[in-house]
């Protein structure tokens, strides 16, 4: 159902801060070695063939290149690291992200699937012509299509926001990302 298992102010899963993680651009080590003691924003894409995937890269990153202070930036992805690799060429090549095939993350911040409504309802069609509009289309789908996207501002070990998608393609304002993590109390980097 895409609901979060952890609340802001929680601690993060010890189990996802201590696996091993592989990818594109990281750190050796766990995801706790990726977070660090920053303010990061953790992105669980949907797979790599929707639309609202590229949509999410593409917007986040205009997001962060315009804002000195806006978090880094962890995206989580369902392939392989070279599928995200080839993925975030086109997209952001400088960007780091973790591949999660068998969905561990995504299991452990409780990003779920979605249902019908979620995934075909009105507002997708909406969503999906303002994708569209932006020059994002569908491609080739590469991991559970079903599988709802998440958003998660955590520093160190804490969540301090989150934000519940109720569509696959609700598209929260990134711009907001650094004021959310000051009113949240997380020291943003400096400008």
């Amino acid at each position: 159902n895409g609901d979060a298992r952890v609340s802001q102010g929680d601690a993060v899963p010890g189990a996802a801060l201590d696996r091993a993680v592989q990818g594109v651009n990281l750190r050796p080590g766990s995801l706790r070695d990726q977070i660090g003691r920053e303010p990061t924003l953790l992105v669980f894409l949907r797979h790599f063939g929707c639309a609202f995937c590229r949509e999410t890269m593409a917007d986040l990153r205009d997001a962060a290149e315009k804002d000195p202070g806006f978090p880094a930036v962890l995206f989580f992805f369902q392939g392989s690291p070279l599928e995200g690799k080839a993925f975030l060429r086109r997209y952001w090549p400088e960007a780091r992200a973790v591949a999660d095939p068998e969905l561990r993350f995504y299991e452990d911040f409780g990003v779920g699937q979605g249902g019908w409504m979620q995934m075909l309802g009105p507002r997708v069609w909406s969503a999906g012509r303002r994708a569209q509009a932006k020059g994002h289309t569908n491609g080739a789908r590469v991991g559970d299509v079903w599988r709802m996207p998440g958003l998660f501002l955590v520093a160190e070990d804490r969540l301090l926001w989150s934000h519940r998608f109720r569509h696959a393609g609700d598209h929260p304002e990134f711009a907001e990302i650094p004021r959310l993590a000051a009113l949240a109390g997380a020291p943003t980097p400096p400008t």
